[in-house]
């Protein structure tokens, strides 16, 4: 029997916040002692072998989940691989997150899906749930086998990476979904408006004489497929939001009861296109960064939930690959380990809103809400990620699991770091170290 002690720390959940131990046995919540004071409160009882979790100035949350995240492999495992990210993931008080289908080969088939998922599982470290590809190959001109990626077991459905550009191949795929059960996320993105573009279209991009990618790019997107959603009635999910312009259209969607959910990266509520003055690369990402007033958008977004889910968009990238000009660099930063960090650092948020960015709202958008994102009570899944909110910190990129070290973070103070984080009912991350 394994068990787990929680102790001394401030449980918050979708029920609100207590001061409260908690017990794991075999994988599952079986006591939350409120009141405490010192040590377990009466009844709750620990074994001798039981492992105890110190959480003292720690908050005790069901574990983070990211619906955003590249762990390359197959095809890319020298940038990093699905054990690696997951220990990024777990480091980052991530008890489950969506691999994106932009692998090689795509996740478009029962097969490539099967091994990312078996693979996630032999890493032990957090549930690793696949995406499938909208079209075959992520080339946009034939649906994928959607019913038979949905009978594997995936729910969400991209092209990320890719905007999918046919508006009737895109209106036919949320039919299909809709039919079935399951969720398209898209990644928003004009293609022919952002042809050759380095960084956002404004001032800064002027300034420095580089090509630049319109907000235009990303909104006329998002416009057509809430159409769409209108037309069809299927939900659809909006990846990376990035311009104010986005958020206000999303806005209105929900105000208009459509079945539209949004995330936003880290970096677009905390980096501004002014970081690429230097012309370094580390700062090129897609959808780029933009400015002061779409940052103020997307935290505003956050705040009054226009924008479900935080989610990284992790992308790691070899340093050769991202030490090439910024021309020629591919986009992306790494994510997992520093979400919490930023968001608490960035965010004028009630910490209850953002734990549910990270935890319970992504959840059910990935359809996993029956196992993570829970309520923190008895017979509930041991899914938990305990943080000290308070705690500053800087990144060393060397000191990070992945097996990239593109971070924008490294100059910049972050607030609030995981301490434990609890997978189904094993410490995975004690004391800020990775157990497996």
């Amino acid at each position: 029997m394994t068990e787990i002690v929680i102790t001394g720390g401030t449980v918050l959940d979708r029920t609100g916040e207590r001061r409260a131990d908690v017990v794991v046995r075999d994988g599952v919540v079986t006591q939350v002692e409120e009141d405490v004071g010192e040590g377990l409160g009466e009844g709750a009882a620990a074994g001798p072998d039981a492992t105890t979790l110190d959480a003292a100035g720690c908050v005790v949350s069901p574990g983070f989940v990211d619906l955003h995240v590249h762990l390359r492999e197959p095809g890319r495992e020298e940038a990093e691989t699905i054990e690696s990210g997951s220990r990024g993931a777990a480091l980052g008080g991530f008890t489950a997150v969506v691999a994106m289908p932009n692998t090689d080969p795509a996740q478009d088939s029962v097969s490539v899906v099967e091994f990312v998922r078996r693979q996630g599982e032999a890493a032990g470290l957090c549930e690793v749930l696949p995406s499938g590809c909208i079209t075959v190959g992520r080339a946009g001109e034939q649906l994928a086998p959607f019913a038979e990626l949905a009978g594997a077991g995936v729910t969400l459905f991209t092209d990320d990476g890719s905007g999918v550009q046919d508006p009737l191949l895109m209106r036919r795929a949320l039919e299909y979904a809709h039919g079935l059960g399951i969720t398209l996320a898209q990644h928003c993105e004009v293609a022919r408006l952002t042809e050759g573009a380095v960084m956002h279209e404004g001032s800064c991009c002027s300034r420095l004489g580089l090509p630049g990618w319109p907000a235009l790019a990303e909104e006329l997107m998002v416009h057509r497929d809430i159409e769409l959603v209108r037309l069809t009635g299927a939900p659809m999910h909006f990846l990376h939001l990035s311009t104010a312009g986005s958020v206000r259209l999303i806005r209105a969607a929900k105000d208009d009861g459509l079945p539209v959910t949004a995330e936003a990266a880290p970096h677009h509520f905390s980096l501004t296109d002014e970081q690429l003055g230097t012309y370094s690369p580390i700062f090129k990402v897609n959808p780029p960064l933009r400015t002061a007033a779409d940052i103020a958008a997307i935290r505003a977004g956050l705040a009054d939930g226009t924008i479900d889910a935080i989610a990284t968009d992790h992308a790691p990238h070899t340093p050769d690959a991202k030490e090439l000009p910024l021309d020629q660099a591919p986009p992306g930063m790494l994510g997992l380990e520093t979400a919490l960090g930023v968001a608490l650092a960035h965010l004028d948020m009630p910490l209850a809103d953002v734990v549910a960015a990270l935890s319970w709202k992504p959840a059910a958008i990935a359809k996993v809400d029956d196992r993570h994102g829970r309520p923190i009570a008895p017979g509930e899944p041991a899914n938990l990620t305990v943080f000290d909110p308070t705690v500053e910190w800087r990144v060393r990129p060397a000191r990070l699991a992945s097996r990239s070290r593109n971070t924008p973070y490294v100059e910049t103070p972050l607030r609030g770091r995981v301490r434990h984080t609890v997978f189904a009912g094993a410490a995975v991350v004690v004391d800020g170290e990775a157990r497996r």
